[in-house]
């Protein structure tokens, strides 16, 4: 299946939901496909803006090049705190909206404004300014061909399918039985003694 990888760029937030109740939030983002968890970018904690971030730093996920189906984009805000960290909200953006119109060719950076939903609600709190840009299409590398006869095409397979034409030469008589360091010398040990009382 052909792929391409999308650069997020997370530039800033603003008036985002306060999750810290003592201290100042420090707030980061991790960008992944959505239903991926091996795909997780994070971005750097920025550390002064409390509920006004900004980070204007760069995740990069590979995702399907055709976009069809739900798939999507997630963005999901976090605040670092000594007893865990904590959701503030994330960003969604499906796959159809970031493909749509693309070419197979890489493609020029997009901005856009979007409005951060607390994780599982549809209530919006502040909003995130991110840019996302499209690399080229990659395609998967073809099998190789095989021939009717069950013999691979010509390639660097059928040389290393060819069977050896003979043995390799056994060593020297003198050299069979032979080994390179002398035996070891013999150690005194303490005969055992068994009484019998």
């Amino acid at each position: 299946m052909a792929s391409r990888t999308v650069d997020v760029t997370l530039l800033s937030a603003r008036d985002l939901r306060d999750v810290n109740l003592v201290s100042k939030m420090e707030v980061y983002g991790v960008v992944y496909l959505a239903g991926d968890p091996i795909s997780r970018q994070r971005v750097a904690t920025d550390r002064t803006g409390g509920r006004n971030p900004a980070w204007n730093a760069t995740a990069r996920v590979t995702v399907p090049a055709s976009g069809s189906g739900s798939g999507a984009l997630r963005v999901l805000l976090r605040a670092e705190r000594p007893l865990g960290d904590r959701d503030v909200g994330e960003v969604i953006l499906p796959l159809t909206e970031i493909l749509a119109g693309a070419g197979e060719e890489p493609t020029e950076a997009k901005h856009g404004t979007y409005k951060v939903r607390k994780v599982g609600s549809s209530k919006a709190q502040g909003v995130l300014h991110l840019s996302y840009k499209l690399g080229g299409v990659i395609h998967p590398p073809a099998a190789p061909a095989v021939v009717r006869t069950g013999e691979p095409a010509a390639g660097y397979l059928s040389a290393g399918a060819a069977p050896y034409a003979f043995a390799p030469p056994s060593p020297p008589q003198h050299l069979r039985y032979s080994y390179p360091y002398p035996c070891p010398p013999p150690t005194m040990t303490r005969p055992l003694r068994i009484s019998s009382r």
